[in-house]
């Protein structure tokens, strides 16, 4: 993953927010027919964060945004990408408001949208724009607010989502010093596209003319063949970033996936024959947050002292689309801002 002369992009700064309300599982089961002990044995979930009225996506982003600067100690970027599914509107893309917000105005910001896997496209996008010479540091932030789109009656999916935002800043480097992206696995399958889905909303709902169904402007999956495809997906994902690095999946001191559900983590633990306590996990204190969740992962583990410099580090992901990937690097010295 480097460019001409060997520039790479190299992690010189975190940042994670979650919103400050907390939805604990009794709290759900006063609303819902389910309860903690449903919740926990099915998805490893305690309680998830959502936002407040008023509060959108891109206000989740600056607050990440800004805490990966400054863990960068720098207020500087040249490009801002953000991933997220639940844009702040459908038009125009959220990332140039949450750059201006952030006093980054003029400079390049795009959206990327690849649900769960958002992150770990947009660090692969931003990776090639600081190895094509484009860019010298990018600002990448993962951030969705999945609870505006749930469907207030559904006890899974509001069982499983939480909202909040994680960011880095990637800088122009060497592809041999810590913190070097390295081994980028990236991939697709459009033809299970309705699996993961809000169906209407867009062009081809609109375009019929016809009013949308209310059951169709919310979110929906279907959760056996999604924990089928995530584990695979995943498993040989990290497995052929672990072999672009020179090794296997065992040789990988920590593995930072999507946090989809305790039971996935932990088949892929297994499929990839690592063990579990080499997954770092926080599912069981946000939810899944879709895009924001690997660099929040990112963040509580460095925070707890799960993830140390020096370590060799797999971040993977998997979501809609259907969409998946993975990429490597060397944990560099960094503190989350």
């Amino acid at each position: 993953m480097s460019g001409a002369g060997g520039r790479a992009a190299v992690v010189a700064g975190l940042g994670g927010w979650v919103p400050p309300t907390a939805v604990t599982n009794d709290a759900l089961a006063r609303e819902l027919d389910t309860s903690d002990e449903w919740i926990r044995t099915r998805t490893g979930i305690a309680r998830r964060h959502v936002v407040d009225p008023g509060t959108a996506t891109g206000d989740l982003a600056v607050e990440a945004g800004r805490r990966a600067l400054r863990s960068a100690g720098t207020d500087a970027a040249d490009v801002v990408v953000l991933a997220t599914s639940t844009p702040d509107r459908p038009c125009p893309a959220t990332a140039p408001e949450v750059a201006s917000r952030l006093g980054l105005t003029g400079v390049c910001a795009f959206d990327i949208a690849a649900v769960c896997t958002g992150f770990v496209y947009a660090l692969g996008v931003s990776a090639g724009l600081v190895a094509s010479g484009f860019a010298r540091s990018v600002l990448v932030i993962g951030a969705d607010t999945f609870s505006t789109i749930l469907d207030p009656a559904d006890r899974t999916t509001r069982a499983i989502f939480g909202d909040g935002a994680g960011a880095v800043l990637l800088r122009a480097g060497d592809p041999d010093e810590p913190g070097a992206l390295r081994g980028l696995q990236l991939g697709s399958d459009g033809s299970r596209s309705d699996l993961i889905q809000v169906a209407a909303g867009g062009s081809r709902q609109r375009s019929t003319g016809l009013p949308a169904e209310e059951a169709a402007t919310y979110f929906t999956m279907d959760g056996r063949p999604v924990f089928a495809e995530a584990v695979r997906h995943m498993a040989a994902s990290v497995e052929a970033t672990a072999a672009a690095l020179g090794g296997t999946p065992a040789d990988v001191d920590r593995i930072v996936l999507h946090q989809a559900n305790a039971r996935i983590l932990a088949a892929v633990a297994e499929r990839v024959g690592v063990p579990l306590e080499r997954f770092p996990s926080n599912i069981e204190r946000v939810g899944n947050t879709v895009a924001a969740s690997v660099p929040l992962v990112l963040a509580d583990a460095v925070a707890d002292g799960v993830l140390r410099p020096g370590q060799r580090v797999v971040l993977g992901g998997f979501g809609g689309g259907l969409t998946w990937g993975s990429v490597g690097l060397v944990w560099p010295e960094t503190t989350p801002g």
